[in-house]
């Protein structure tokens, strides 16, 4: 953690919705005047689409290769770039081209990564978005970076449903194996990146209010507004979230838990920067004073 130089980590699986916080974190610094960096935690896969490819094609029956495991990934990488950030608000990332419209970008395949470069200078904070930002285990410990951490967990047939269409319509996958992919890395998810969704701040959680019993036949994506969103706060004293001022400003809302308030599907973008600007405010403020604190 560092008040000089912050990060945040916003953790979930392909399909869960990250880029939406990412959204809202950037309406934030705009208000704020604020500089983010933001961190593709994709770009820290060891290996790129042809090369993973060939692993699973070669592993045996028992075998279950997938980028939840740290075994597939540059850990010791991420760990360097949060620490140097940390320190000194620098450090070496690089993005993963998921598809044609990215690649075309930086005139690559799909598939492949870009060239590690520098993070951008004199940012404020930095949002790692990926699967492994409150990742701990014996050898590896990414949440210590973490000033405040995220999760982004809708029920897990939606986020079977997202995955799918997006496979299929966008990334140009075949139906089988989008399904197979699901079915491969389903060990690794329960073991690397559900126990992540305990060590987090605040959690998303988008529940469906439609069918979505069996994913795999799913004609269409569920509408946000066929959504409610489930959001628990560990510690809301602590990050100073105020329910009361929530459930005010957020019509259909409820309680459903001491720290848990349930928000509309379609007012979720409008209930996280309610939760986040006074958060990414606190946050900046006490990187101000840190600063001025060190030319003092």
């Amino acid at each position: 953690m560092s008040k000089q130089f912050p990060i945040i980590a916003i953790t979930g699986s392909s399909g869960s919705g990250s880029s939406q916080i990412i959204a809202a974190f950037e309406h934030i610094c705009r208000r704020e005047s604020a500089k983010m960096s933001v961190i593709d935690g994709d770009g820290f896969h060891l290996y790129d689409r042809s090369q993973f490819a060939s692993i699973v094609d070669a592993a045996e029956e028992a075998e279950h290769p997938s980028h939840f495991s740290p075994k597939y990934n540059n850990f010791d990488k991420l760990d360097k770039l949060l620490r140097e950030y940390s320190s000194n608000g620098t450090g070496q990332c690089r993005r993963y081209l998921h598809d044609e419209l990215e690649a075309a970008k930086y005139d690559q395949e799909a598939g492949t990564f870009t060239p590690w470069v520098s993070v951008p200078e004199q940012t404020d904070l930095m949002c790692y978005q990926g699967l492994h930002g409150c990742f701990v285990d014996d050898e590896t410990d990414i949440a210590r970076y973490m000033d405040l951490k995220i999760g982004v967990v809708p029920v897990v047939n939606l986020e079977w449903i997202r995955k799918i269409h997006r496979d299929i319509g966008v990334r140009g996958y075949r139906p089988d194996d989008v399904t197979r992919t699901i079915l491969r890395r389903l060990p690794d998810y329960l073991r690397y990146i559900t126990p992540q969704f305990s060590r987090t701040d605040i959690n998303f959680q988008r529940v469906p209010m439609v069918d979505t019993s069996n994913p795999f036949i799913s004609l269409d994506v569920p509408l946000e507004k066929e959504t409610v969103v489930v959001i628990r706060v560990a510690h809301p004293d602590e990050l100073n979230v105020d329910f009361a001022y929530l459930l005010n400003m957020l019509p259909n809302s409820f309680m459903s838990r001491r720290n848990s308030i349930v928000v509309p599907g379609d007012e979720l973008g409008y209930a996280m920067e309610l939760i986040f600007t006074p958060i990414v405010h606190d946050l900046l403020e006490k990187r101000r004073n840190a600063n001025e604190d060190a030319v003092a």
